[in-house]
């Protein structure tokens, strides 16, 4: 069997879209893996409409990628912040992917990005990379092969 001829119905990639592929979803993640918690900072910062960003966190919820935390200011009603779970932080590489992508391609000439990511012990910039298991150094495309899996089945 060949990748044409593979049902895509359990891709992961497909499935992780499913649930984080539209953009403010992304941008919501965004935001939180920066420290925005509450709901009128994700919609000041965003500019997305209430009823989008409603939608967007109880999906993200839903998924288990964010989960809320009460909190009350003084003198005013309870709410919840919005705070990211372990499978939240576990899309964090994606996000830096996508970071990494949009500064070398998305960017006008001249033009910096809005946040400069640094490795906290040596000040260096991050970059995400592609390794093997084997902690091997970082790969390029032409350094894997990719193999039908055993979840593979025929398309329908």
């Amino acid at each position: 069997m060949e990748w044409l001829e593979a049902s895509t119905e359990n891709c992961p990639v497909q499935r992780t879209l499913d649930v984080v592929g539209e953009k403010w979803t992304l941008l919501i993640l965004r935001d939180a893996v920066n420290g925005v918690r509450r709901f009128d900072d994700f919609h000041r910062h965003i500019g997305l409409s209430e009823a989008v960003l409603s939608d967007r966190l109880r999906k993200l919820i839903s998924a288990g990628i964010l989960k809320t935390v009460p909190y009350r200011e003084p003198g005013s009603r309870a709410r919840n912040e919005y705070r990211l779970t372990r499978k939240g932080w576990d899309l964090w590489p994606v996000l830096m992917a996508l970071t990494q992508w949009g500064e070398t391609y998305a960017l006008d000439p001249g033009e910096s990005p809005p946040l400069d990511v640094r490795h906290t012990g040596c000040d260096a910039p991050v970059r995400v990379v592609v390794q093997c298991s084997a902690d091997h150094a970082a790969l390029a495309p032409g350094e894997v092969t990719a193999r039908l899996g055993p979840g593979a089945r025929l398309r329908s």
